[in-house]
């Protein structure tokens, strides 16, 4: 731990693969109205993570401190921050794109960015959760409006969003199909999936008919080519912002509808994900779990592309 005025934060100066990442020395940040100073104690890695590091993406050239996953303990407050005070364990995820920062010992975030911790749960799950779960919940129920009874189908369903959102439409009701390599389908069913298929043996497009949501965590040809699979007046929600307008196109062709998304921070959407887990309904699956100082290690084997679950880092 540094001294009062100082913390340690993972930070990069150039853009390029996890070998650029390195521990640093800033000043401690201090609360602005409305927002809280965390101390961190655990903090979640996501594809975006890796993304930003070696492309820069909505932020640019660095120097900057990723992560947008946080839970940790209240250190201060600031100015009318109502809901909090120094002591209360909270999880949320910070303002996507450019509240980034959550990768070090402390962090400001917006106080309507972050909940209460669920009690039954400890750090390491609260930090896996957040922008995964966000992104999930936004898009099957905010956006495509699941109810119970409906099919859908959630490609990479052992991945970090896959796998959350898996649990979300099962405890909303619906029938879940996922996609995922043969090896990964006995933890698909362990996470509710109710029908496995294998993307690298079978055409999902030829398998799969009359689904009233498709969560795609892919993009490009997957996009449009699952479009197939929709019922007419289905949606196809996507969690990769830009791409071809090929998408819109033949969503209007084939009479569904196509929403490409970006998560948001949300304390309602944080509310109904603690929810969710207090009532047993919502877990994360952990793919490894990394002391702050080796974040580079948690990268590389994010960059692998094969994890099952979520990577953390633990923050002492």
């Amino acid at each position: 731990m540094s001294d009062v005025n100082t913390m340690r934060v993972i930070s990069q100066d150039v853009l390029g693969g996890p070998e650029v990442l390195k521990e640093a020395e800033v000043e401690r940040p201090a609360p602005r109205p409305n927002e809280v100073l965390v101390r961190v104690r655990t903090a979640g890695v996501n594809p975006t993570d890796w993304k930003h590091r070696a492309t820069g993406g909505f932020l640019g050239e660095p120097p900057f401190v990723l992560g947008w996953d946080v839970s940790g303990v209240v250190e201060e407050t600031g100015i009318g921050v109502a809901a909090f005070a120094p002591g209360d364990e909270v999880f949320g995820m910070l303002p996507y794109p450019y509240g980034h920062g959550s990768h070090a010992e402390y962090v400001i975030a917006p106080a309507r960015a972050l909940v209460r911790k669920p009690a039954g749960i400890d750090h390491t799950q609260a930090g896996a959760l957040p922008l995964v779960s966000l992104t999930a919940w936004q898009a099957l129920v905010e956006i495509a409006e699941l109810r119970r009874g409906q099919r859908v189908l959630i490609h990479a369903a052992a991945g970090g969003v896959g796998h959350v959102a898996v649990q979300i439409a099962k405890a909303r009701g619906a029938y879940v199909i996922g996609t995922a390599s043969a090896g990964k389908h006995d933890f698909l069913r362990e996470i509710g999936v109710d029908e496995a298929i294998d993307y690298r043996g079978t055409d999902v497009t030829e398998a799969v008919r009359d689904v009233d949501v498709v969560l795609d965590t892919i993009g490009g040809d997957t996009s449009v080519r699952s479009l197939r699979v929709l019922r007419p007046g289905g949606v196809l929600v996507s969690i990769l912002p830009v791409g071809s307008e090929e998408l819109y196109e033949e969503a209007e062709r084939l009479g569904v509808r196509a929403v490409r998304m970006l998560v948001d921070a949300d304390r309602g959407g944080m509310r109904a994900i603690a929810e969710l887990v207090e009532a047993g309904k919502l877990r994360a699956t952990i793919a490894g779990t990394f002391p702050l100082a080796d974040a580079a290690e948690a990268h590389a084997l994010g960059d692998t592309g094969r994890t099952t679950g979520k990577l953390v880092l633990l923050v002492d």
